[in-house]
């Protein structure tokens, strides 16, 4: 892991197909499925994607990323407000973290690696707050996708 004020960056090697990862990241109810939220439709680049968490404690925070880009096999990435868990606060006037899952086919399986960049954007009084929970949260997700991809055929 690598962390900074601006970057967190995760990567692991998945006992699994590069095929597989991808499907995991990009078809929302996979995706949904590991990281545990609801997601309306299926996945677009340049349209957002909506829905609600399904984490016990933060079942009242609402899914809003916009799709940037799904390079197949290799790039999926989306924008979003980091750590935007209060219900009566309006984000929509920050600026949005880039999250990058970057894939890459190694002997074993698939180097997946994480990235999300941007919080030196975010406004001081909750940057360190969502970079800390942002790190935390990408350290179980990552574990969720290993599961998710590793446990199933």
């Amino acid at each position: 892991m690598t962390a900074d004020t601006n970057t967190i960056r995760k990567t692991l090697i998945l006992k699994a197909p590069q095929q597989k990862v991808w499907a995991a990241l990009t078809d929302h109810v996979a995706f949904g499925a590991w990281f545990r939220v609801a997601i309306d439709r299926p996945f677009t680049a340049g349209e957002r994607s909506t829905g609600r968490l399904r984490v016990p404690g933060y079942e009242h925070v609402k899914w809003d990323v916009t799709v940037r880009d799904m390079r197949p096999m290799t790039l999926f990435s989306y924008t979003w407000h980091p750590f935007a868990v209060e219900p009566e606060v309006d984000y929509s006037a920050e600026e949005p973290t880039l999250v990058e899952f970057h894939l890459e086919p190694v002997e074993d399986g698939t180097r997946l690696t994480v990235t999300e960049t941007g919080f030196d954007l975010v406004p001081a009084h909750r940057r360190m707050e969502a970079l800390r929970m942002n790190s935390l949260g990408w350290g179980a997700q990552m574990e969720n996708v290993r599961v998710h991809v590793e446990g199933t055929d």
